[in-house]
């Protein structure tokens, strides 16, 4: 079965479950996974693996195949990402017949390593080939030749022989692997904030530093800062109460308030890790952590600015009434407005548990920049701690540990009441693993199905039409099925190759913005933050449909005209 009709019928599964037969979003995925799993010829697999474990050449001073002697460097190959490499080490030159099969066209013998520029004309170590004696490659070099160690070729066929049901559960468990830690650790984070007062304290230091005027761009930093370790709905239920106080208060801008709140909240949810969408996006590109994390603050500074523009300018054209809703009572909002600031945690300590994270994986990313360029010399001991500290699970652990100990110190909770939170906060962030992980299984299928190969094929010359490709490709999957994370799952699913092949000529962390972008266009009735925001707030849906609608348009276009002058005018590679 053609890859294209594969993935039509793993994207039509995910989307017609979620939207047409209220699955949830693990099941649907789960399910893709499974189905395009079996659909997929166990040669198609073997081709994948192949493929994700070869190394490239570039043909620089490649001599006569006739060549025999060891010495004679007739090949350079580039062996990044590969870590095998050592003089003898030989690999087998593969390629594709008129059937679609690899077959043996000869084998190369590494002779030497020596620094060569690469494409972009930086210096890095290329390892000097030749072809083995009797062993010359048949016609020569060509662009398409698969250049494979052969305990790599022996690895795929052992993938590609594996069940069904093994192939799913070994792409999930990776997954897992790569997120299961942060996202429980962010879950507790998320929690102890709540419960302690502290993500109250930090609301309401940035209400008091702006004053009532400033109080909708307090709303909205406090949203994006928020976000970062709790999930949009919580951190919505949180900043909708005060909100309302804020309009008592004033007796205006209530809309205003609303708005500014989902500006804050719902750019960082898809563009900072470690929000389990941008957090899996940025695994499955490999961009480092602190890279998206920069990367996402940057581009939310200018759709949060496009956003707030917005709401200023609907605010002048429209009152949204204040109106009876199940989260809160008039007297619970009068006990919000007095509430004691003594009884809640100091700021440094309350934005600690949210900064730390930021601070040690940037740092990190930062530092390690620094050496590299030779701008700062640290001694390996140094460097060791950096790496260890900044490490993202290290990281997230210690931000939980912190927000632990605010919680206990504040709340005097007991030892019983601590375990409930913490286990109430786990099995909130176990939901997220499952779902993210299952995507994790769904994208790995459909890399096997082959259609890698097609994506490659696609004109990625041009930079702008890969980000824009990202950018529509997600916001069809998020305007069809209504959750940003499964679109931003899919997306990065069906365009990683791009990314691996080497081929998309700006950093991948473009990429992953680009995918975080499309994630926001178009919040309608199948969505259930959608559903939220209404409820919370009180707009009946046409209210939601006028005002959160179009916001994540402009949110969403917005950045994607971010990322695309970035990508063409800053490609950092």
């Amino acid at each position: 079965m053609h890859p294209l009709m594969l993935l039509g019928i793993g994207v039509t599964i995910v989307i017609g479950g979620v939207l047409f037969f209220r699955l949830h979003a693990f099941l649907a995925l789960i399910l893709a996974a499974l189905v395009i799993s079996v659909l997929t010829p166990s040669a198609a697999v073997r081709q994948y693996e192949i493929g994700a474990r070869a190394v490239h050449y570039q043909p620089l001073a490649n001599k006569a195949d006739d060549n025999t002697d060891d010495n004679a460097a007739e090949w350079v190959l580039d062996l990044q990402p590969s870590v095998t490499a050592y003089a003898g080490a030989e690999y087998l030159v593969l390629r594709e017949n008129t059937a679609g099969d690899l077959r043996e066209v000869g084998r190369l013998k590494i002779v030497r390593f020596e620094n060569r520029p690469d494409a972009k004309g930086k210096s890095r170590p290329f390892a000097m080939a030749g072809a083995t004696k009797g062993g010359a490659i048949e016609g020569g070099a060509q662009p398409r030749d698969v250049i494979v160690l052969p305990a790599d070729v022996a690895a795929a066929e052992k993938i590609a022989n594996w069940n069904v049901g093994r192939r799913v559960a070994e792409t999930f468990g990776s997954t897992c692997t790569k997120i299961a830690i942060l996202i429980a650790m962010a879950s507790i984070i998320g929690k102890c904030l709540l419960e302690s007062g502290a993500a109250d304290k930090i609301v309401r230091s940035s209400v008091r530093l702006v004053g009532e005027r400033g109080a909708p761009l307090a709303f909205l930093g406090s949203g994006f800062l928020l976000a970062i370790p709790v999930f949009f709905d919580t951190v919505f239920y949180l900043l909708m109460p005060l909100g309302k106080a804020m309009y008592l208060r004033t007796g205006k801008n209530y809309l205003l308030y609303v708005l500014t709140i989902i500006v804050g909240g719902t750019m960082a949810h898809s563009l900072v890790p470690p929000t389990p969408g941008p957090l899996f996006v940025a695994e499955e590109l490999n961009v480092d952590l602190g890279v998206m994390i920069l990367g996402g603050c940057f581009v939310g500074l200018f759709t949060s600015t496009a956003g707030y523009i917005y709401a200023q300018v609907l605010n002048r054209f429209w009152s949204l009434p204040l109106r009876d809703s199940a989260d809160i009572s008039v007297d619970d909002l009068k006990t919000i407005m007095q509430r004691d600031d003594a009884a809640l945690p100091p700021l440094w300590l309350s934005l600690l548990p949210i900064l730390l994270p930021v601070v040690l994986i940037g740092g990190h990313t930062v530092l390690k920049s620094l050496t590299a360029s030779g701008m700062v010399a640290l001694p390996p001991m140094a460097l060791e701690i950096t790496e260890t500290l900044g490490d993202k699970n290290i990281a997230l652990v210690l931000s939980a540990a912190i927000a632990i100990g605010i919680l206990v110190w504040i709340k005097r909770t007991s030892r019983k009441e601590l375990a409930e939170s913490v286990r109430a906060a786990i099995a909130s962030g176990g939901v997220i693993i499952l779902i993210t992980a299952a995507g994790g299984a769904f994208g790995g299928v459909l890399k096997q199905t082959g259609i890698a190969g097609l994506v490659n094929e696609l004109p990625t010359t041009s930079v702008a039409m890969v980000i824009v490709l990202a950018f529509l490709l997600t916001a069809a999957v998020r305007s069809a099925q209504g959750s940003s994370t499964v679109a931003m799952i899919t997306a990065v699913g069906i365009l990683a190759p791009i990314a691996a092949s080497g081929e998309l000529h700006c950093h991948p962390v473009y990429l992953a913005l680009a995918i975080g972008c499309g994630s926001k266009p178009i919040a309608w009735m199948n969505d259930s933050g959608f559903w939220v925001i209404c409820t919370m707030s009180g707009m009946t849906e046409s209210e939601g449909l006028r005002a959160i609608t179009p916001l994540s348009i402009l949110m969403g276009c917005t950045g994607l005209a971010v990322v695309l002058a970035g990508a063409i005018y800053f490609p950092m590679i």
